[in-house]
């Protein structure tokens, strides 16, 4: 699977205006019908997982523009108004409702392969939140799929710090190397192990993984003395060298270490012999243990993750940025071309929709003002 975009958005507080949510759902309903009977299921899946035709459609039900409801609110409400028996299932949900998407996948009358759908959802969430870690703590996963078995994941985050939202676009496979192309602002102490170069770190990590636990965990508080300061004589009789890392690397490193908890992970994940970074986060590698053998692969073994947030690898950053909206390019550079299309694309599906001509005005209406914003 890989990632099609990341989009940051402002956490914004609040709730949808009740008379708005019947017509937020009718809104739906009638678009995504005439988008799977001009498509079929499984393009719909497809452009869902994109986040300008995400955008686009949260635009068009009424949903703020620039908000981080516009992720939430618009698959809750996507979730209501359109049944399994369309062909396209929306699974998951915000905090609670993310966790249940297993059961939901093995509820679903779909001729899936499940197993692998499972694993994809927990692989996805891994991803995000151990093999890159730029301050988003996820809350909110949905799995969109087809009844021929296309799907996507839509998952987000948020910064309490700078209180902005941060959503993660996925569809096609799920691993750790992928290709981005993110819209975000950038985190100053974040890192990844995503990208070609990093290969070394992902490498160094898993034979950590797989090695006596008792070794590993000797060898994370010996790493943490480096870290600071704090060297014998017996690491430099071993060969050791002198290794100065980063202020901004030292800033991450130096985040509070619960060593017992630490070994206990890294014990059950022994036990499991991960042959892969994959496996051995999907066999209970979470963030903190994973920042702390990365501190090992960098101090002692030279192998250090990337420290740039993915929001600046250069990866066409800014396609995916808030799809419409800001005139004056701000907060990011919109694609107006791109943009325009999907907004004439879903005004002709309006047009065919069979709904009331209030309602209709309505949608018109907002999708003019979105024009307005390019």
């Amino acid at each position: 699977m890989e990632i099609d975009g990341i989009a940051d958005l402002p956490l914004h507080e609040g709730h949808v205006p009740p008379y708005l949510i019947p017509i937020m759902k009718r809104m739906s309903a009638a678009v995504i019908r005439i988008m799977i009977d001009e498509w079929g299921p499984a393009k719909v899946v497809e452009r869902l997982s994109n986040p300008l035709w995400f955008q686009g459609l949260n635009n068009l039900i009424g949903m703020d523009w620039d908000s981080s409801g516009s992720t939430t609110v618009t698959l809750g409400i996507l979730k209501e108004a359109i049944p399994p028996e369309e062909g396209v299932a929306i699974l998951g949900g915000k905090g609670k409702n993310s966790l249940k998407i297993p059961e939901e996948i093995e509820r679903l009358d779909y001729d899936l392969d499940k197993v692998s759908l499972v694993r994809n959802a927990k692989l996805a969430s891994k991803v995000d939140t151990t093999a890159i870690q730029d301050g988003h703590q996820l809350y909110h996963q949905s799995l969109i799929v087809s009844r021929e078995g296309k799907w996507g994941i839509i998952q987000q985050g948020m910064n309490i710090e700078t209180k902005f939202a941060r959503r993660y676009h996925w569809s096609d496979r799920v691993s750790t190397l992928t290709s981005h192309e993110i819209a975000g602002l950038p985190n100053n102490l974040s890192f990844n192990v995503i990208t070609p170069e990093t290969k070394g770190a992902r490498e160094t990590v898993l034979d950590l993984l797989r090695q006596n636990p008792r070794k590993t965990l000797s060898e994370i508080e010996r790493a943490i003395s480096i870290l600071r300061g704090n060297t014998d004589i017996t690491f430099w009789l071993n060969g050791g060298t002198q290794y100065v890392i980063s202020p901004k690397a030292k800033l991450i490193y130096m985040k509070p270490i619960d060593v017992t908890r630490i070994g206990q992970v890294i014990s059950r994940v022994y036990e499991s012999n991960p042959d892969s970074f994959d496996n051995a986060m999907l066999s209970g590698l979470g963030p903190s243990t994973a920042r702390a053998l990365f501190l090992v692969s960098d101090l002692i073994y030279n192998e250090p993750p990337s420290y740039s947030d993915v929001v600046n690898t250069p990866y066409d950053p800014f396609k995916y940025a808030f799809a419409i909206g800001g005139k004056d390019g701000v907060p990011y550079p919109v694609n107006r071309r791109a943009a325009l299309e999907v907004i004439r694309t879903l005004e002709n599906m309006v047009d065919r929709a069979r709904l009331d001509k209030k309602d209709k005005n309505a949608a018109f209406k907002r999708l003019r003002e979105s024009i307005g914003r390019t």
